[in-house]
């Protein structure tokens, strides 16, 4: 599991940042890639990566401003052109439907593909995809307009055999470690009979990753981002400017590292950045949110991040 960031600016498209979207990458999980807001000029993002629009299984939009919505017309009809004929899910605030028909309509453009839309309601929270690997959950941020966060949970991993455990028990390799693999009680040529629940280790615990769409600081981030390997938060304003984040519906980094803080994630990345913060002031950006969260970084396009299994100890600390 990776996260490559395609876009962290604010607003519009800058020299160094371009406008909002980033990529699940879950290529070992589930052959996929997921995509969280399509700015524009995104597809000149992926252009210059190693992601396969066929490979774009699902994209969810947090809210339907321009810098987050206006390149999906032009990705998915390039999604066409470049062999992606499988179906697509696409998830957003209610008007997402109308305006990817509208934008397709008008300039005639025809998909090889069906988009299976999935509009959320203003206020709608609690599940909204599960499969076997993973499950999808939304909830409303407080921004000008219907704007969700995303909380993705993998599920757990079932534990591994214990074949150390086997060799010295002197329980012989072969269709035997299968069945008890799948904790089957087995009888052995001896006589011994051995529960195979006991040959499994622990359970792996699924990685959690919650991606924030432009908000204020405000309780339902830090319920989305509980526990989470990774939280994305907006950093439209820097330390000190409370009052302006407020009034344009955004977040300090600050206020992001609080709620990091608050969630107990175990990293913090911060996007959406203000082209006001160039060079040494990005990084002074970082600074002053790792004052109060350490494990913060300001992210610029092109980034990727590893999501890692957290250690089994770890795991049972934060229980």
């Amino acid at each position: 599991m990776k996260i490559e960031f395609l876009g962290t600016g604010a607003g519009s498209p800058g020299k160094f940042r371009n406008v909002s979207s980033l990529a699940l990458k879950l290529l070992d999980e589930i052959n996929a890639v997921w995509l969280f807001d399509v700015g524009e000029g995104t597809q000149h993002q992926i252009l210059r990566s190693t992601i396969r629009p066929r490979k774009i299984e699902k994209i969810f939009i947090t809210h339907l401003h321009g810098d987050h919505i206006f390149g999906l017309p032009g990705l998915l009809s390039s999604r066409s052109f470049q062999g992606g004929n499988l179906p697509l899910d696409l998830y957003g605030p209610r008007g997402i439907k109308d305006f990817v028909n509208v934008s397709l309509k008008v300039s005639q453009s025809r998909l090889a593909y069906p988009i299976n839309f999935h509009e959320l309601n203003e206020g709608q929270e609690g599940l909204i995809f599960e499969d076997n690997k993973f499950s999808v959950y939304c909830a409303p941020l407080d921004h000008k307009i219907a704007c969700f966060g995303y909380r993705v949970v993998e599920h757990d991993h079932p534990g591994e055999l214990m074949v150390e455990k086997l060799k010295r028990l002197n329980i012989p390799s072969g269709p035997i470690y299968g069945e008890l693999k799948s904790g089957k009680t087995v009888t052995l040529p001896d006589g011994r009979i051995v529960d195979g629940k006991e040959m499994i280790g622990p359970a792996q615990k699924g990685r959690i990753v919650t991606i924030l769409g432009d908000t204020r600081k405000t309780e339902n981030s830090v319920k989305l981002a509980k526990n989470a390997d990774v939280l994305v938060h907006e950093s439209t304003f820097a330390k000190g400017e409370n009052k302006m984040a407020h009034n344009y519906y955004h977040s300090t980094n600050v206020q992001a590292a609080e709620i990091a803080k608050k969630a107990k994630v175990h990293q913090l990345l911060l996007n959406h950045i203000s082209a006001r913060y160039t060079g040494k002031m990005a990084g002074t950006l970082e600074k002053q949110a790792q004052s109060v969260f350490p494990n913060s970084k300001v992210v610029k396009d092109f980034d990727v991040f590893d999501v890692p299994f957290q250690k089994l100890k770890e795991q049972e600390g934060s229980l």
